[in-house]
């Protein structure tokens, strides 16, 4: 049976595709439950990891099910990828297989990718005939650069964990990457809550910004309110707490 599902330890939050008979593709109802697990994960939890039951990451749209409005099926495909790509809290995508086309955007869509030894980035949307959606351009030319989006969209190239990685794609490889994910998740995990989302809040809007001056006011405002966080005076307090032990 196909399910998404959820599992938060010390705030951590690992959310797998669980249809690994149809290698994990999107349906309308599994990209609506995957858009609730990745809400309820905001609730929960300071870092996300997405990833896939074995053997793929996850194989793409199942496009038989848009019905007579293809511009709403299409979006309600797009759903679970968009509450990953518009999570709060940061995210992390532990690619331990295919990625192929939605599938693709579903790990594009993650702040980090972590690639397993049987990952392959692949858009495929060409070679299916059919246009790319969802913002894959975008986000795939954002992330990878022009020249290497226009290499895996127009020319068909599939990239591994180690192309993935030369080519900016992927943070890095691991033999498992879940587990690499959540113990890079562990720093966002131990901070405040409420100063994680802050700073990922804060990088989407410098991400835009073209003069560093405007990105030192965007940041001031934040970083004096954290100052004044009790969270902030006991971390301090241990930091020296510990200097004078030494």
């Amino acid at each position: 049976m196909a399910e998404v599902l959820l599992e938060v330890h010390e705030s951590v939050a690992v959310i797998t595709i669980n249809d690994p008979d149809r290698r994990n593709a999107l349906t309308i109802d599994l990209s609506q439950e995957l858009a609730d697990r990745v809400a309820q994960a905001e609730q929960e939890a300071n870092a996300l990891v997405v990833t896939g039951a074995p053997p793929a990451f996850c194989a793409g749209a199942d496009l038989t099910q848009l019905g007579s409005s293809k511009d709403e099926g299409l979006k309600k495909i797009y759903k679970g990828f968009l509450a990953v790509a518009n999570a709060s809290i940061p995210t992390i995508a532990a690619v331990n297989g295919a990625a192929v086309g939605a599938g693709l955007n579903l790990a594009l869509a993650a702040d980090v990718r972590i690639a397993g030894p049987k990952a392959r980035f692949d858009a495929r949307f060409l070679q299916l005939g059919i246009h790319p959606g969802g913002g894959m351009t975008w986000m795939l030319q954002r992330i990878a650069g022009p020249q290497t989006a226009t290499a895996m969209t127009l020319f068909g190239q599939i990239l591994d964990a180690g192309q993935a990685v030369a080519h900016g794609l992927a943070y890095a490889a691991a033999e498992d990457p879940v587990a690499m994910a959540k113990e890079l998740a562990r720093s966002s995990a131990e901070a405040p809550g409420a100063l994680v989302r802050t700073i990922k809040k804060t990088m989407r809007a410098t991400d835009v910004m073209h003069d560093h001056a405007e990105a030192v006011e965007a940041e001031l405002r934040p970083q004096v309110a954290s100052i004044d966080t009790p969270e902030f005076a006991a971390r301090l307090a241990a930091m020296k707490a510990r200097i004078s032990g030494r």
